[in-house]
């Protein structure tokens, strides 16, 4: 099981808080692309699972049905930090656990940039909301 977490976290890293890239809120704006000064939640990535454990409230109906998800939300952090553009862009359908995904997402604190942010496009994040029972 020791072994399990580290290749699961592993197989995660891709989708969990990774800039995949910049695109402009006006599509007249020139794309600027600096790797080194990504937005990333207030106190990395431990402190984002954390968010989400605390969180996210797994729907009545699901818990009674015995369904568990995976919701892979799309979002864009802005040069401010707020997050934007909120998108599921995979689930199993079931629509309290992708309204619930939205919701938490959408409530998240100001996300926080390693440099200043300056003129910098909006990033593209992708972050795995996971519905498990115990």
């Amino acid at each position: 099981m020791k072994r399990l977490i580290p290749i699961l976290l592993a197989c995660l890293l891709p989708f969990i808080a990774q800039a995949q890239d910049t695109i402009p809120a006006d599509p007249d704006q020139e794309i600027f692309i600096d790797r080194y000064n990504v937005p990333e939640f207030l106190g990395g990535q431990k402190a984002l699972f954390e968010y989400l454990a605390n969180n996210v409230h797994y729907p009545e109906q699901a818990v009674k049905d015995s369904i568990e998800d995976r919701v892979i939300v799309q979002f864009l952090v802005q040069a401010d930090g707020t997050i934007t553009d909120i998108e599921v862009v995979r689930s199993k359908g079931y629509p309290e656990f992708d309204e619930e995904a939205v919701r938490v997402i959408s409530e998240m604190p100001q996300w926080v940039w390693k440099h200043d942010p300056g003129e910098s496009a909006p990033m593209r994040y992708f972050v795995p909301v996971h519905f498990k029972l115990q």
